[in-house]
């Protein structure tokens, strides 16, 4: 799998279809029928099977004379090929009407030697938006999300999508937000609310799924991270308060004498302790730009927490005024461009004063095109004043990042781990850092 193409050239997505087994997940009868499972009658259910496999297959590979299937479609299965076919085909398909008369699915010879990767959508906005309608019936929306994403990659669909009538037809998810994000400055007026109304509506969704655990969890974390001596009974930290007394351990009555306790203070009213969010804002960060606002607002809504967040490329831009509405703050980044870490960096060690309660989450593929030296330096800097600092390679579900390999072995030396972050494991992350202990840092990390 290459960065350029993430679910690679090879029809649906390299498997035998999408997701497995020509896709298909159900809808029009292709998650696998009754039959696939199983019937009273083992005979006429291994025929039944056999029948199935081809039929996928058949979707699978297009309707060449080389597919070896021998099995025609018809009705729901012939709609379905069409919807195939104008994605993944090498021409012709809905655009155009047909279906199934030219190279398959897979890349063969004919598509390769034609150098053709796009298929028969066409360049109207009318037709892609009923392609769009089309495959929602067809596919459920786990697939539909997919499809999409590879119909803008394969054909080049993105200006389509500053056409309000195009943002109506599509599936929104995350990687649709960085994409129309991507476009924020060609996009015309008349798009421009309809691609908030989408933003908006994957960002609450989004806001719903995280928000109350990162609160929850982080409120814990404020209230251990705070140590008093005069603790009440039920904030009592009874493992430290063990370990500070075990000189007065009583061997005779086998009990610990407690003259020192020590607890956990309660969240105050005021703030407790600072959050910098610092997030590269280069395309190939779209995802965890989307992400970062997100829970930079949810951080923001919190009374003990001072959250600041700042956007680079090769320019800073302090978006902190705009964190009620983490719409705004998409709005107010521009994906793409250059990366400059060291003047980023430099810009929010500028805004620490508190810097024994000071989280700093640097969010970058550490690709930079800045000072070297001056970027490791202020890392350097700010740990030994004190500053938690932790370096996110990526904050997505979409796996393992591409990053510089060489600059994240150097922030680990300086104690500054560098690891990708699912969305799921950031609120752990922060509350671990706000405790000052160690990170829970995945297993399949790269640099500790």
């Amino acid at each position: 799998m290459t960065q350029g193409d993430p679910h690679g050239d090879a029809g649906l997505h390299g498997d035998a279809g999408l997701h497995g087994d020509a896709g298909l997940h159900g809808d029009a009868g292709l998650h696998g029928d009754a039959e696939l499972h199983g019937e009273a009658d083992h005979n006429h259910g291994r025929g039944q099977g056999d029948q199935e496999r081809l039929r996928r297959w058949r979707l699978v590979l297009g309707g060449q004379g080389a597919d070896g299937t021998g099995c025609s479609l018809s009705g729901a299965d012939a709609a379905m090929d069409r919807t195939l076919e104008a994605l993944y085909g090498s021409g012709g398909g809905a655009g155009h009407g047909g279906g199934g008369t030219v190279a398959g699915r897979s890349g063969g010879p004919q598509g390769a030697a034609s150098g053709a990767r796009s298929g028969g959508l066409g360049g109207s906005a009318p037709q892609v938006a009923r392609w769009l309608g089309d495959i929602r019936t067809y596919f459920p929306t786990s697939v539909v999300q997919v499809m999409q994403r590879d119909a803008i990659d394969r054909l080049g669909l993105s200006a389509l999508l500053l056409e309000p009538e195009m943002l109506e037809a599509v599936e929104a998810d995350v990687h649709l937000v960085g994409t129309l994000l991507s476009l924020n400055k060609a996009m015309p007026e008349t798009t421009k609310n309809t691609a908030r109304a989408v933003v908006r509506k994957v960002v609450e969704d989004l806001e719903k799924r995280l928000a109350t655990r990162t609160r929850a969890t982080l409120t814990g974390a404020l209230d251990r991270s705070t140590r008093i001596s005069r603790p009440r009974h039920r904030d009592i930290d009874w493992d430290r308060t063990i370990r500070a007394n075990l000189k007065n351990y009583l061997p005779a009555h086998r009990t610990v004498v407690p003259e020192r306790l020590i607890g956990y203070g309660r969240a105050a009213r005021g703030v407790k302790k600072d959050v910098v969010l610092c997030v590269d804002q280069s395309g190939s960060m779209a995802a965890s730009v989307v992400y970062a606002s997100v829970f930079g607002a949810v951080l923001a809504s919190m009374r003990s927490l001072a959250t600041r967040l700042v956007v680079f490329d090769t320019s800073v831009v302090d978006l902190t005024d705009e964190l009620d509405d983490p719409v705004d703050v998409l709005f107010g980044t521009q994906l793409g461009g250059g990366t400059d870490i060291n003047r980023a960096l430099a810009y929010c060690q500028s805004k620490i004063t508190r810097p024994a309660d000071t989280v700093v989450v640097l969010i970058s593929d550490l690709y930079e095109g800045g000072i070297r030296e001056e970027m490791l330096g202020r890392v350097a800097a700010m740990k030994a004043s004190g500053v938690q600092f932790v370096t996110l390679l990526a904050l997505s579900d979409e796996g393992a990042p591409s990053y510089d390999r060489e600059h994240a072995a150097a922030l680990a030396a300086l104690g500054a781990p560098a690891f990708a972050c699912t969305p799921d494991l950031f609120p752990e992350v922060m509350a671990a850092a706000i405790e000052r202990r160690q990170l829970p840092i995945p297993d399949m990390a790269i640099h500790q």
